[in-house]
């Protein structure tokens, strides 16, 4: 005696009727890939504005560094109090601007008190770069519209060079 076939049995969450005609033993995946599409491509274009994002403030960070150090250096050469100011602000300003980098305001702060220190002492000058970033442009929530950058830097004037 041979047993009966057993009867087919569609696949868990498989329509067995499909437009009124049996379906096979595949299910369909259509509307699957839309599906994806939908849900994986913002998720991708976060992550890239995201980098975009913190290359962009890495970038802005060190040019405000670069600006920092060339104008503290340019000060800590300079002759005179007066001239370090200037060429300080000179410096900063040429460095950022070489640099690429756009900022919606700029604030430099030159300390140039050590040239006020007798021939023979250590003294320093010391430089503040603030730059204000502009990232309205980038359109990824939770990024700010600008950002601030800020980086100081010192440099030694010659201990025994005329003041």
């Amino acid at each position: 005696m041979t047993p009966l076939p057993r009867p087919r049995l569609p696949r868990p969450g498989c329509a067995r009727f499909r437009c009124g005609r049996r379906s096979s033993d595949r299910c369909s995946d259509s509307g699957s890939a839309v599906i994806e599409t939908v849900i994986g491509v913002p998720a991708f274009l976060l992550f890239v504005g995201l980098i975009i994002f913190a290359g962009r403030m890495a970038i802005a960070h060190q040019a405000v560094e670069a600006a920092a150090n060339s104008a503290a250096r340019s000060a800590s050469i300079s002759r005179t109090q007066a001239e370090a100011q200037t060429a300080a602000s000179s410096a900063a300003g040429s460095t950022l601007t070489d640099q690429g980098i756009t900022c919606a305001s700029v604030a430099m702060s030159i300390d140039t008190t050590g040239f006020a220190a007798p021939v023979g002492t250590a003294a320093q000058v010391t430089a503040t770069v603030t730059c204000e970033v502009d990232l309205a442009d980038l359109s990824v929530p939770g990024v700010p519209g600008s950002k601030t950058v800020t980086a100081t830097m010192r440099s030694a004037i010659d201990t025994y060079r005329e003041r």
